[in-house]
């Protein structure tokens, strides 16, 4: 995986995960479909393949650019600025 330059200002350990689903989903009645967790602040939202994006609408929001999968077994993280698998 290559690096970004988002990677090196993240906090370190990770944040612990504020929720163990997507709070915003429960809160519409919408069922997630795979989650992620914000690496800035520790946000647990949907994927883009959920009826409303809330990974992505956190980004949008705050400007949080790093996010890893938050599904057992996945290691990945992903760059919305750089659009990036890191």
């Amino acid at each position: 995986m290559r690096e970004c330059p988002h990677i090196p200002a993240l906090p370190r350990p990770e944040p612990e995960p504020r929720t163990t689903t997507c709070p915003d989903c429960l809160a519409v009645g919408c069922h997630p479909v795979q989650l992620r967790m914000c690496l800035a602040c520790g946000y647990i939202g949907c994927c883009d393949s959920s009826t409303y994006r809330h990974s992505t609408r956190h980004f949008e929001e705050t400007g949080h650019p790093v996010m890893r999968s938050f599904e057992p077994g996945e290691e990945w993280r992903w760059c919305y600025v750089d659009l990036l698998i890191v």
